[in-house]
This record gives C-alpha cells, sequence and structure tokens, in this order.
C-alpha cells in the first residue's frame, strides 16, 4: 500500500472525527448553549452545507494550485475551524467554527479521492479510495466513542482541543507522505473541469449521493437521542453503542470497495436497497434495545459500503476532467447529510418522535434506488447506441 494513502486516511481520520463526534455530544453542547434539539442539529446540517460550499469553491480554485499544496492548506483550515470551535464562548461562534472547519472536508476528500486513485493500478482505484475513507471509518470506530466518552467526562470543549492537536499531526503526515508527484498541476484547468458536468451520468450519480448518503446521515445525526429516548439507554452507554456503529462502517467501507471494483451499478442497487431496508427495520424495532443494536451497527455497514462505489462512479464518468467533479461528490454526501439532518429535525420538532428520522432516511435511500436503475439502464442504453453507431462506421467504410 503506498505511504501517500496512509497520509490521506490520517487527514481523513481528523476531518471524519470532526464531521461525527458532535452526535453523540449534541444533548450536551445544546444544554450548554441553551438551544433546543433543532437549532443544536444546525452544527451538524450548518456544518455540512459548509462542505458543499468548500467542496465546490476551493476545488475549483485547487485546480490552479499542486495538489500537495492545496491538501497542506486545507489541513491549516481545518485546524483553525476547530480551534474556534474549541474556545467558542457561545452558539454563533460555535457555528462558525464548524463552517470554517467544513470548508476544508470536500475539497480534501474531493481532491485527495484523485490523488489516491492515481496512486495504484486501474483495477484498484476503488479499493485505494476506500484506504481513504478508511480514516473516516476509523474516526467513527475509535474517535468519535471516545471523544463522546471525553467529551461527556471533561466537557464537550475538551473534545474539539484534541481534534485540534489531532489535525495538527494530519498536516505533518501529509506533508510527508503524500509524493509530491501527485501535486502536479491537472492539465484540464478549471474549464476543462467544468465539462465534465455535460455529462448527465455525472448528474445522476450526484443525485444518488445526495439521496442515499443523506438517507443515512440524516438519521445518524439523531442517534444519541434515538437510543436513549427510545430503546432506553443510559446517556453513558452512546459512546460504547458508537463504537459497534463505527465496527459497521469500517467492515462496509471494506467490503464496498472490493464490490465497487467489479461491477459499480450492480453494488449500489444492492447496497442501497438494503440500507433503505434497514433504516425501515430501525424505526421499528427501535424500543427493543436488542433489535435498536443491531439495526445500528448494520445501519453503519450497509452506509459506507456504498461509499467507494458512490465515489468511483463520478470519476468513471469524469475521467477526462475528475478534480471538481470528485469534489462536486464530496459537495453531495453533505448537502445530502444537511437535507436528511434538517428534514429529521422538522420531524422531531413536529411530535413524530425520535424515530421519524429513520423512516425519513429509508425514503430518501429508496429515491436513491431509483436514481441508480434510471442511470444503470440509460448507460447500457448509450453503450448500446454507441456500439451500433461504431458498427454501421465500420460497415460504410468497407470497399464495395
Amino acid at each position: 500500500m503506498p505511504a501517500g494513502l496512509i497520509a490521506l486516511a490520517l487527514g481523513g481520520f481528523g476531518i471524519g472525527l470532526t464531521e461525527f463526534v458532535l452526535a453523540g455530544l449534541l444533548p450536551e453542547v445544546a444544554a450548554d448553549f441553551h438551544v433546543d434539539e433543532a437549532a443544536a442539529g444546525w452544527l451538524i446540517s450548518g456544518y455540512a452545507l459548509a462542505v458543499v460550499v468548500g467542496a465546490l469553491g476551493l476545488t475549483a480554485a485547487a485546480t490552479r494550485i499542486p495538489r500537495k499544496a492545496a491538501l497542506l492548506g486545507l489541513m491549516v483550515l481545518f485546524i483553525g475551524g476547530n480551534l474556534l470551535s474549541a474556545v467558542a464562548p457561545d452558539y454563533t461562534v460555535m457555528l462558525g467554527g464548524r463552517v470554517l472547519a467544513a470548508l476544508c472536508h470536500g475539497a480534501f476528500f474531493g481532491i485527495g479521492s484523485v490523488v489516491a486513485a492515481s496512486l495504484v493500478a486501474p483495477e484498484k482505484r476503488a479499493r485505494a479510495i476506500a484506504v481513504m475513507f478508511t480514516g473516516l471509518t476509523a474516526a467513527n470506530v475509535l474517535g468519535v466513542p471516545f471523544g463522546t466518552l471525553i467529551g461527556q467526562a471533561l466537557g464537550w470543549r475538551s473534545t474539539f482541543w484534541a481534534i485540534t492537536v489531532i489535525g495538527v499531526f494530519a498536516l505533518i503526515g501529509v506533508a510527508i507522505l503524500v509524493p509530491s508527484g501527485t501535486g502536479e498541476r491537472p492539465a484540464a484547468g478549471l474549464r476543462g473541469e467544468l465539462s465534465a458536468f455535460r455529462s448527465g451520468q455525472v448528474w445522476l450519480s450526484l443525485g444518488a449521493t445526495v439521496l442515499g448518503f443523506g438517507g443515512m446521515f440524516g438519521a445518524f445525526t439523531y442517534i444519541a437521542y434515538t437510543l436513549t429516548g427510545v430503546a432506553g439507554f443510559a446517556p453513558g452507554a452512546v459512546p460504547w453503542l458508537l463504537v459497534l456503529f463505527g465496527l459497521g462502517l469500517f467492515a462496509g467501507n471494506w467490503v464496498g470497495g472490493r464490490l465497487a471494483d467489479r461491477s459499480i451499478d450492480r453494488t449500489l442497487l444492492w447496497l442501497l436497497g438494503a440500507l433503505a431496508v434497514v433504516l425501515a427495520g430501525f424505526a421499528l424495532v427501535a424500543g427493543l434495545p436488542v433489535g435498536a443494536v443491531i439495526a445500528l451497527v448494520l445501519m453503519g455497514a450497509f452506509g459506507f459500503a456504498t461509499v467507494p462505489a458512490l465515489q468511483l462512479r463520478v470519476l468513471s464518468y469524469a475521467s477526462h476532467a475528475p478534480t471538481l467533479a470528485s469534489g462536486a461528490n464530496i459537495a453531495a454526501f453533505n448537502l445530502g447529510n444537511a437535507v436528511g439532518a434538517w428534514i429529521g429535525g422538522l420531524t422531531i420538532a413536529a411530535g413524530l418522535g425520535y424515530t421519524s428520522p429513520l423512516w425519513v432516511g429509508a425514503s430518501m435511500t429508496f429515491g436513491a434506488v431509483v436514481v441508480v436503475a434510471a442511470a444503470a439502464v440509460a448507460a447500457r442504453r448509450g453503450s448500446s447506441k454507441a456500439g451500433r453507431s461504431s458498427a454501421a462506421s465500420e460497415k460504410s467504410a468497407l470497399p464495395v
């Protein structure tokens, strides 16, 4: 495994910790700033929306500079945002710190996906992307539960101080381990990168990402409330339950990367369909502690198993200019996160209970299945027409 992938995974670990750890600490943060659940949820959905902005704006700007330099600059931005969150005196400043840290998220993973894919042979690209995203899964297996535990024991600010330190180590790792050769200026330029969005398949891929991953994350945003308010677990049990969720993420990411290298669309159809069933099942068994734990693990496994395939699908249809399209797909992940969290918060505020975000997630994920199915059919028709056109051209070129 190229050492550069380790560095990318290290950066992903810090960013993943920032994104996900707040779900386990949301009740404590809400109480400290004297805001309700819906307002506290904006610390997560606002982060996700800022990722969208950063993924598009900063990735576009990064087409003019070497990729390694871009990754280093993004890690500096990440460190500054988490430091601001750690010292935030009120909700507004805390939200500002979250937004600042989030701006680097999409561009880092967008550029990092291109770098990761370039470090290995073509038939191993999905696995290389999965290795980079292993940082996110490791953050959930180890970082999020222990970050939640530290935050509950020493105050939630201590968790953000710890993330700041991790960001410094990630910065050093990228500087040392990412090969300088991967920092060469992309040949396509900004105009060339924008040309990737002429493809209908790219847009269908982005839509599947919004609905599929947004469904899972929207349910996860309020998971602490579901586990304590419906399943009946004590708040102190949440960090350990998140360990199980993280194990599901880790396993799903590993398996999903290998399946996607065989068949992207078939993998997505099966995984997204299974995820929709799991989310609906979770809503039905959430009141049973054992059932809730099993569903929590499966939600993580099937939810994150889709990530390598969703990212590789965009790269496959934008292979001539992948950087901005890759960043756009990271934006799509987080646009889905924001939409899922927002709708989930609305359903809770409407009095539909703490299982309602799970039903929202199941509906969104089923929509993703429909989009992928339509995209697969369109791709087959396009290939068939291209084949007939090629055959006709060859026939017309034959001597008579």
